[in-house]
C-alpha cells in the first residue's frame, strides 16, 4: 500500500503539471490517471479509497465555507435557490422519459438512473470555483459563489429523490410527504448544526488560541465526525453532513475573517495532497469495460440529459444582471458528474441482486452512471477553466 500512495504521488504530480502547462486543468489528468492506474495498485488500498476521498471532499467543503461571504451569497440570492433543484429536477425526469427509449430501461429503473446522474460533482465544481473566488473573477455579481452553493444544495436535492425512488423501488414502505420534507430539514439541520459548531469552534479558538496546524486538525476531525453521524442517524433524522461541514467554515468566516484566511491557506496546502488522492480514487472507481457496455446509447441520453439541465439552468437565469458569457460559465459549471455517481452508482444493481431480480438493469445504470463520470467530469472541468477566464471579470 505504501509504495501505491508514494507512486501515486509523484506520477500524479508529474500528470498535473504536464496538464496544467497545456492549460487544462490538472484534475482532468489526475481523472485520466486513476482510470489508467487501477489495475495495478493494490487490493488494500483501493479498499481504504473511500475513506481517503471522503477526507479529501472534507477538505475543498471546508475551504468553499471559509471563502464564502454573506454578501456575496446575499448577491446570488433567490438565483442559487432556484439552480440547487430545477435543473437537477428537470434532468432527472428527462432521464426518466427518454431513459426506456436509448436503454433496456423500465420507466422506474430510468428514474433511479436519472437522479444518479442528476448530482453534479463537488469534487469538480468546488475546487475551480474556489480559485475564481480567490483570482476575484465574477465577483462583482458573485457568479463563483452562486455557482458553489447551488451545487452543494444541489447534491443534497438529488441523492434525497434516489433515496425516495430505491425505497419505492425495493418495496419499502415509504411516507411520499415526510420523505420530501426531509429535502429542507436535512438542509436546515445540517446548515443550523454547522452554524452552532462554528461558533463553539470560534469561541474555542479564541479562549485558548491553539496554533493554526492544530485548528485544522480540530476542523479536519469535527468535521469527519459529523459525516459518521449523518451515518448513524441517517434513516431517522435526516442530516446534510457536508452543508454542516460547509456552515462551519462560513460562521469563522463571517466572525473572523483574518483568521478564516489563515485556515483556508493551511488547507489550500494540505489539498495539494488531498486533491490527488481525490481524483485519482475516483478515477480508480471507473470500470472501462463497464463504460463501453452503455455504448452509444448511453452517451446519447447523457447528451441528451445535459442540454435539457442547461435549459433548466438559462431559465434560473431569467431576468439576472448576467451577461450571455456568465451564463453560459453558469450553465456549463453544473455539467460535470463524477463524485456521487461513483459512490451510489452501484446501489440499484446490489438491490436487485439481493432482491433476486434480474440484474440487466442494474449493470446498465452502473455503465451509464461511470460513462456519465468519464464524458462529463473533463470536458466539462475544460470547458469551466476556459470560460471562467473568458467571460468573468477579474474584479
Amino acid at each position: 500500500m505504501a509504495v501505491n500512495v508514494v507512486a501515486l504521488i509523484l506520477v500524479g504530480l508529474f500528470v498535473e503539471w504536464m496538464f496544467r502547462a497545456c492549460r487544462l486543468p490538472g484534475l482532468v489528468g489526475l481523472l485520466l490517471l486513476g482510470v489508467v492506474a487501477s489495475p495495478f495498485l493494490s487490493q488494500s488500498f483501493l479498499s481504504a479509497s473511500s475513506d481517503l476521498r471522503l477526507m479529501a471532499l472534507i477538505v475543498i467543503l471546508l475551504r468553499a465555507g471559509l471563502e464564502l461571504s454573506l454578501a456575496s451569497l446575499k448577491k446570488a440570492g433567490r438565483k442559487t435557490l432556484l439552480l440547487s433543484f430545477i435543473p437537477g429536477s428537470l434532468e432527472g425526469i428527462a432521464i426518466t422519459l427518454l431513459g426506456p427509449l436509448f436503454l433496456p430501461l423500465s420507466r422506474m429503473e430510468s428514474a433511479l438512473l436519472g437522479f444518479i446522474l442528476a448530482a453534479v460533482s463537488p469534487a469538480v465544481v468546488v475546487p475551480l470555483m474556489i480559485r475564481f473566488i480567490k483570482d476575484g473573477r465574477g465577483a462583482k455579481k458573485a457568479v463563483p459563489t452562486m455557482v458553489l452553493a447551488a451545487a452543494s444544495l444541489d447534491d443534497v436535492f438529488a441523492i434525497t429523490i434516489f433515496s425516495i425512488l430505491m425505497g419505492l423501488y425495493s418495496g419499502e414502505a415509504i411516507h411520499l410527504c415526510g420523505a420530501l420534507s426531509a429535502i429542507p430539514i436535512s438542509i436546515l439541520l445540517g446548515v443550523g448544526v454547522g452554524g452552532g459548531l462554528g461558533f463553539l469552534l470560534l469561541n474555542f479558538f479564541e479562549r485558548f488560541n491553539p496554533r493554526a496546524t492544530k485548528r485544522v486538525l480540530i476542523l479536519m476531525g469535527i468535521s469527519i465526525l459529523l459525516v459518521r453521524v449523518q451515518a448513524v442517524f441517517d434513516k431517522t433524522v435526516p442530516f446534510a453532513a457536508l452543508l454542516a461541514v460547509m456552515a462551519i467554515g462560513f460562521i469563522i468566516r463571517e466572525k473572523r475573517e483574518l483568521m478564516a484566511h489563515e485556515l483556508s491557506s493551511k488547507f489550500g496546502k494540505i489539498w495539494v495532497l488531498a486533491s490527488l488522492f481525490l481524483f485519482a480514487l475516483v478515477g480508480a472507481q471507473v470500470d472501462l469495460s463497464v463504460a463501453i457496455d452503455a455504448g452509444l446509447g448511453g452517451l446519447a441520453l447523457i447528451a441528451c440529459a445535459l442540454f435539457v439541465r442547461s435549459i433548466g439552468v438559462l431559465l434560473c437565469l431569467l431576468r439576472s444582471p448576467l451577461n450571455y458569457g456568465e451564463r453560459f460559465f453558469v450553465m456549463v459549471s453544473f455539467w460535470p458528474k463524477a463524485t456521487v455517481q461513483a459512490a451510489i452508482g452501484a446501489v440499484p444493481l446490489g438491490v436487485m441482486i439481493q432482491m433476486g431480480r434480474d440484474p440487466a438493469a442494474g449493470n446498465t445504470i452502473l455503465a451509464v452512471a461511470v460513462l456519465s463520470i468519464l464524458f462529463t467530469a473533463p470536458i466539462g472541468a475544460a470547458v469551466i477553466a476556459w470560460a471562467g477566464r473568458r467571460f468573468l471579470s477579474a474584479d
